[in-house]
């Protein structure tokens, strides 16, 4: 189980303090059909935060309600943020083929 209610100053304020057997990149479905990736060591935690709004100058802020299509376990954190780079690079049709498995 992860702290709910942890937040955070930056991105790498939260890698740096990884649980690192939870971590995990995400794929969210957002109200316009586009996707977000990024990556959290507690998911639960992360789409509240996209679901509420908490941040008015985040990607899903204007897009919501969102959707989690698509998660991967990691160990590593450089494995996890490769990742979530090399997913943000894809096209929609091959993130569409992961999401579909």
């Amino acid at each position: 189980m992860c702290d709910l209610q942890r937040t955070s100053a930056s991105k790498d304020d939260n890698l740096n303090a990884l649980d690192y057997e939870n971590l995990l990149v995400y794929i969210l479905k957002c109200s316009d059909e586009s996707y977000y990736t990024g990556v959290t060591n507690c998911l639960e935690r992360r789409l509240a935060e996209h679901t509420s709004g908490r941040k008015e100058t985040s990607y899903t802020y204007s897009r919501r309600p969102v959707e989690l299509v698509f998660s991967r376990k990691f160990k590593y954190v450089n494995d996890a943020i490769a990742f979530e780079k090399q997913v943000k690079g894809w096209s929609r049709k091959k993130k569409e083929a992961i999401i579909n498995g």
